[in-house]
């Protein structure tokens, strides 16, 4: 394969082509996925969203919930709160203090659109009042 500068790709021509196709498959998905759990995250009172650049996954700001009860549970910290959406959501997180911030949660998005929307559904639910 000759791109159109003029350089000649080595792996293309060792018949390793179909990985850039792959890689590029999969890096458009995972924009994808994300575009998509963040949009819905947005949706989520008291959250705070970052855009990840280059990760799979989301590390959103939920201390708005520290302090509060919700369903009678009390969240002191992103651990409570990670319980809680494990327990009530049937959603797995991770507590960001794990990873230097404790006012933030993990959310991985390498997992299927439908389990995404599944997900965030499941959160926004167990969060009403």
């Amino acid at each position: 394969f000759q791109a159109e500068d003029g350089i000649r790709d080595p792996l293309w021509s060792r018949g390793l082509g179909d990985v850039y196709k792959r890689q590029k498959y999969m890096v458009d998905e995972f924009e994808s996925r994300r575009e998509l759990i963040t949009r819905l995250l947005k949706c989520v009172n008291g959250f705070k969203l970052n855009i990840p650049m280059g990760a799979f996954y989301v590390f959103p700001d939920i201390s708005f919930y520290f302090g509060k009860k919700i369903n009678g549970i009390k969240i002191k910290n992103s651990s409570d709160f990670s319980l809680f959406l494990l327990e009530k959501a049937h959603v797995a997180t991770v507590s960001g203090e794990s990873f230097g911030n404790p006012n933030c949660i993990r959310i991985s998005f390498a997992a299927s659109k439908e389990q995404i929307k599944k997900a965030c559904h499941q959160i926004k639910t167990s969060l009403a009042i």
